[in-house]
């Protein structure tokens, strides 16, 4: 039998129905935002994996499927940071009163999402997608997995990406 050769693969997926739609507005400092606007986001993942005695990677579909899912669960949201050292979030039911440099903003709670994240950004929006990868432990073949990248693109030749390797032993 000949050597065998240890191969990495990179699965690339990028398609049309990996998207959502939001409002936000992101936060540059104290003092200075953004106004409430909206974008299509599309979301782009990529992972890095060893290539199985079969001559395979991971399975693709499955990993599709949870991007396509977790677009979903943003979708046609409006999408606040909980996290941000410069926002003061309240629950005020059925709102949100979300408070920046002195101005008040209410928000129906059933179409806001409050994120663990510090800013509503793309590379925020990047590092929620991969924790929620990771985080999945369910998901199969994860520790065949050596990075993942996640791109998010809000305009077309804007993208950012976030990349994270991992670890696994």
């Amino acid at each position: 039998m000949k050597n065998e050769i240890s191969s990495l693969a990179v699965v690339v997926i990028d398609r049309e129905d990996l998207k959502f739609s939001a409002a936000h507005f992101t936060i540059f400092s104290a003092t200075q935002r953004e106004r409430l606007h909206g974008h299509n986001f599309y979301v782009c993942l990529e992972l890095t994996s060893s290539v199985k005695n079969d001559g395979m990677s991971v399975n693709y579909t499955i990993y599709r499927e949870k991007i396509k899912n977790l677009c979903l669960q943003l979708n046609e949201y409006t999408l606040m940071p909980q996290f941000s050292p410069f926002l003061n979030i309240k629950d005020e039911e059925p709102y949100y009163l979300i408070e920046f440099n002195k101005e008040k903003m209410y928000f129906l709670k059933k179409d806001t999402l409050i994120l663990p994240l510090r800013n509503i950004s793309n590379e925020e929006l990047c590092r929620w997608f991969v924790e929620q990868i990771i985080e999945d432990h369910d998901l199969p073949e994860q520790k065949l997995i050596t990075e993942i990248k996640v791109k998010v693109s809000s305009a077309a030749g804007q993208k950012h990406e976030v990349t994270h390797r991992l670890l696994n032993e």
